[in-house]
């Protein structure tokens, strides 16, 4: 399956206006991106079924809603066994204070961004489930002290 799809200029505007503010009509994307509102509609069905577009969220302030501890973590696995890390894996998906989770190439097996009340939910996560899990060998947390960047919007 190819991975990309070719799109052109109108595509291409209409893709950053829709990372800019999803709620837009499409009168009002029409006009932002000099196409007819017919023609963005036919282009946001194309790009969805493309799998381009996914899911339409709106994004929460994680400080006004309590969670504005952001911790990287970093995990070494014991076993690279692939049962043993589909289970891990799994353990991931069902934690809610896991945001993003990357399996990686180098020294350690994931990186993941840990999203939580305070220091004390992080210490509770951390030790009560993380490294509980049978397959966790090894962590290293790093706090975030500021958000300097912070975007969902892909350069298209």
């Amino acid at each position: 399956m190819k991975e990309s799809i070719d799109l052109d200029d109108v595509d291409r505007r209409l893709l950053r206006a829709l990372q800019e503010d999803a709620s837009l009509s499409h009168a009002a994307l029409a006009e932002k991106i000099g196409a007819s509102p017919a023609s963005c509609w036919r282009r946001i069905r194309a790009l969805e079924q493309a799998q381009i577009l996914r899911a339409s969220v709106r994004l929460v302030d994680p400080l006004r809603v309590g969670r504005g501890v952001s911790v990287m973590l970093q995990v070494r696995l014991k076993s690279h066994e692939m049962a043993l890390r589909q289970a891990f894996e799994a353990f991931l998906q069902s934690r809610s204070e896991i945001m993003e989770c990357h399996s990686m190439s180098g020294e350690w097996d994931y990186l993941m961004r840990i999203v939580v009340a305070d220091v004390a939910g992080y210490e509770r996560f951390l030790m009560r489930e993380l490294l509980n899990h049978p397959n966790v060998a090894s962590s290293a947390s790093h706090f975030a002290l500021n958000q300097v960047k912070y975007t969902t919007a892909l350069p298209v």
